[in-house]
């Protein structure tokens, strides 16, 4: 096989964090969304208080040996090592879903002191797509400045807000929406929630 047709065959690669703030089902969904998509591998990485939420807020729905089988591959957030450290690595995107307010500051001021983290740091560095399901209310001084930071830094604060326009009837199609949001901007089609096409009112002359 040639390089050329090796570039193409190649799966794109995108990785999964799950950080300590609630919303892991964002997380979770999100794996289930790439799952089994042709032409995708999905890394998996989650802090340890990741892991405390998703046993708080999902129950025995959803257990460890359950989430990491949904991913191509699991790195253990110790390990500084793995190859989602390198910047060497194939990566097209990341999403932190969700992102706790530890993990945004972490982000914004460069500290990659776990595999999550340095996985972050990477992405910015390379100038690849890095999107950050912020999860915190209210919001103080810091957090807004480290959500500053890090926009300028090339990375995409996108909190995930409920869309009640599309009229949403479950939990479920909540979630869907912020989840369809973050495949949105990592370039991955979907069909978890329906765009918008206008509220159709007829206009005047």
């Amino acid at each position: 096989m040639n390089r050329a047709s090796e570039a193409v065959s190649s799966p794109r690669r995108f990785i999964v964090a799950i950080s300590g703030a609630s919303g892991a089902v964002y997380g979770v969904r999100l794996l289930q969304a790439l799952r089994n998509r042709p032409g995708i591998e999905s890394h998996l990485v989650v802090s340890s208080a990741g892991w405390r939420n998703i046993e708080l807020e999902l129950g025995l729905d959803m257990d460890r040996a359950t989430i990491e089988g949904m991913a191509g591959q699991v790195h253990d957030v110790r390990d500084v090592g793995a190859s989602i450290a390198s910047g060497s690595f194939d990566c097209h995107g990341m999403v932190i879903a969700p992102c706790s307010m530890r993990t945004l500051a972490a982000v914004a001021n460069g500290l990659g002191d776990n595999l999550l983290t340095r996985a972050a740091d990477v992405m910015l560095k390379e100038r690849r797509r890095l999107v950050l399901l912020v999860r915190e209310s209210p919001l103080h001084l810091a957090h807004l400045r480290n959500m500053v930071s890090v926009t300028e830094m090339g990375g995409i604060v996108c909190p995930p807000m409920p869309a009640f326009y599309l009229q949403p009837k479950t939990l479920g199609d909540i979630v869907n929406h912020s989840v369809a949001r973050a495949l949105d901007l990592l370039g991955i089609s979907h069909t978890l929630s329906p765009s918008w096409e206008g509220a159709g009112l007829a206009q005047s002359a």
